[in-house]
């Protein structure tokens, strides 16, 4: 089942680094779409429940060199 999420998430300073998070996102299996903004510092997510994890896309995040924001 498709659901979408909202993460807030520091450390994205440009439109590179929109593009750069959204790529690691995109790479990830049951992901279908990213859309990253560095202004409202968060990213939106719609996955495939049954593919992938909000868990499994956190550390993706933490292992592109963002920061999760509570």
């Amino acid at each position: 089942m498709t659901v979408s999420v909202s993460l807030n998430v520091s450390g994205m300073k440009c439109g590179g680094c929109e593009a750069s998070l959204s790529n690691a996102l995109t790479a990830l299996t049951g992901v279908t779409q990213v859309k990253a903004s560095h202004l409202q510092k968060r990213v939106d997510v719609e996955f495939d429940d049954q593919q992938i994890s909000v868990d499994d896309i956190e550390d993706a995040i933490v292992d592109a060199g963002f920061k999760l924001e509570d």
